[in-house]
């Protein structure tokens, strides 16, 4: 019941992010089984689609969040105690002295990659779903590699790309005492997604996208880096995702 938990509000937080609630709803309807949002039948993917299915007719939109090592799910969701500096950062840059400020354009570099990936992963079926772990871990690498299975299953892919509107670092925070805990070094990036340009075909070309579906909203990421250690620069990866129930980012 804990992994039904977690999954219903990631893949919530993440797959309603990008497409609406009810975007997301009108492919369940359009598809027999659609996965969106139970106690495990047949598999573990039926118990993944009775989840996205519950979640998602009831939730608003939200942006699409193993070894520590390697960034795998397996990596304890991070702590969210403590947050030291918060910055805005309109664009990542090499400029950065302290490692407050090298963790912050490390967590916006670390976002851009992440949706570049996510839309490469859902354009694409042949791109391995293995190219998740290079931007993604813990709970947030289980929902979407769950996520795009699912989709890929029902034989829908997307259309074009989802845009940063606006990017927000509000929080870093270098604590890194007990990674077995998930007290890990972690940055909280606020994202205001655009998805006008991007769209979900089913297998005849048609769009499974409600046409009252939001054009933008909020989602904030953790990203966290469960290797400081051994690599404090390229170590990170988003962890967790969450709506924002803030008013959209101005897309005029």
């Amino acid at each position: 019941m804990a992994v039904e938990r977690t999954l219903r509000k990631l893949v919530i937080g993440d797959s309603i992010g990008r497409y609406g609630a009810r975007g997301l709803f009108s492919i369940v309807v359009r598809v027999p089984t659609w996965p969106a949002r139970s106690e495990r039948e047949d598999s573990g993917m039926t118990n993944v689609r009775r989840l996205l299915i519950s979640a998602t007719a009831a939730l608003l939109l939200a942006a699409g969040t193993g070894c520590a090592d390697e960034g795998a799910a397996g990596d304890p969701e991070p702590s969210a105690e403590s947050s030291s500096t918060a910055t805005s950062s309109p664009d990542a840059t090499e400029s950065a002295t302290s490692p407050t400020e090298s963790a912050a354009a490390q967590g916006e570099r670390l976002v851009r990659d992440y949706y570049a990936v996510r839309d490469e992963l859902r354009q694409d079926s042949d791109v391995p779903l293995s190219e998740l772990k290079t931007v993604a871990t813990s709970g947030e690498l289980t929902a979407q590699t769950k996520f795009i299975e699912a989709e890929r299953e029902q034989g829908q892919h997307q259309e074009g790309e989802i845009a940063l509107a606006e990017l927000e670092i509000e929080s870093v925070n270098l604590d890194n005492s007990d990674p077995k805990a998930g007290k890990v070094p972690t940055v909280l990036v606020n994202v205001c997604w655009d998805v006008r340009d991007a769209d979900v075909l089913d297998r005849s070309g048609q769009s499974v996208i409600s046409p009252d579906r939001p054009d933008a909203g909020w989602t904030q990421y953790t990203v966290a880096n469960y290797r400081w250690k051994k690599d404090p620069e390229h170590g990170w990866r988003v962890a967790t995702s969450r709506d924002l129930e803030k008013a959209p980012c101005d897309l005029s």
